[in-house]
């Protein structure tokens, strides 16, 4: 069996990651893989220590985050595609209003 430590580990160098993904680069698909990440760390660590315990809530836990994360997906993107047909750009620093 492997410690729970480990899965501490991974999951804090995984959300760390996602976190300098989210604040160093600018391109907006590169940033929602990053949260992506960030959100798959905090995933495996609700698995972990659900494990740990012996309960089930955890994996209850991570189908609802997987969920919302589905729908973060599919509305970013949607915006993203928008923004693109209206500016021919999607550099997240020249978008400073959704104004068209």
């Amino acid at each position: 069996m492997i410690p729970i430590e480990y899965y501490s580990a991974l999951s804090a160098i995984l959300f760390i990651i996602g976190a300098l993904g989210v604040l160093i680069r600018r391109n907006p698909l590169i940033i929602f893989m990053s949260i992506e990440l960030m959100l798959n760390a905090a995933n495996l660590a609700f698995v972990a220590y659900a494990n740990l315990h012996g309960a089930f809530s955890g994996q209850i836990f991570v189908f609802f985050v997987i969920a919302v994360a589905a729908a973060e997906v599919s509305v970013g993107l949607a915006l993203i595609v928008e923004i693109f047909k209206t500016k021919r750009n999607i550099n997240v620093d020249e978008m400073n209003s959704l104004k068209g």
